[in-house]
């Protein structure tokens, strides 16, 4: 994709759930967000209930007419938590990034956080145009990896501009 802008975000879709769900079951993609998949029962159960919960915020990233992956921002703790994923053939061209600076006009809830594997540069990078700081690190057993995984921990308040 040579423009982000034929990037668009949207409600998300129930045909977009079967997308999504092949999404999460790639190999590359399981092993930088630390992340097991799910059964498709339990995706279908996981996905049912961030849809009928009026306090989270979901949106399918389209891209050129494709379902590209989705973002949401929920509640975690005392703040609102961002997390996106991406099929890994819109990887590496803007739209993270993009889809993130979108999803941030929408949701003026301030300080908002989010996560990223520390060795996962490209999500950390994608963060850090967005104007979030890390904050922290967090360390702990990544079922998608099998092993003990340190996370970054950032934050965008409301005093941070995007780049």
């Amino acid at each position: 994709m040579s423009s982000l802008e034929n990037i668009t975000l949207r409600e998300v879709e129930p045909s977009d759930l079967d997308t999504f769900y092949r999404h999460q079951l790639d190999p590359e993609a399981i092993r930088m967000a630390a992340f097991v998949p799910r059964d498709r029962a339990a995706f279908d159960g996981h996905w049912a209930k961030i849809l009928s919960s009026s306090q989270n915020i979901n949106r399918t990233i389209m891209a050129g007419g494709q379902v590209a992956g989705y973002i949401a921002c929920y509640p975690h703790g005392e703040n609102m938590e961002v997390a996106y994923w991406l099929g890994r053939e819109f990887w590496g061209k803007g739209l993270a990034t993009e889809a993130l600076k979108r999803m941030l006009q929408q949701v003026s809830d301030r300080p908002i956080t989010a996560r990223a594997a520390t060795d996962n540069h490209g999500s950390l990078k994608v963060l850090q145009k967005c104007g979030f700081k890390i904050i922290g690190t967090d360390k702990g057993f990544a079922s998608g990896r099998g092993v003990e995984t340190e996370k970054c921990i950032l934050r965008l308040d409301a005093d941070q501009a995007q780049e």
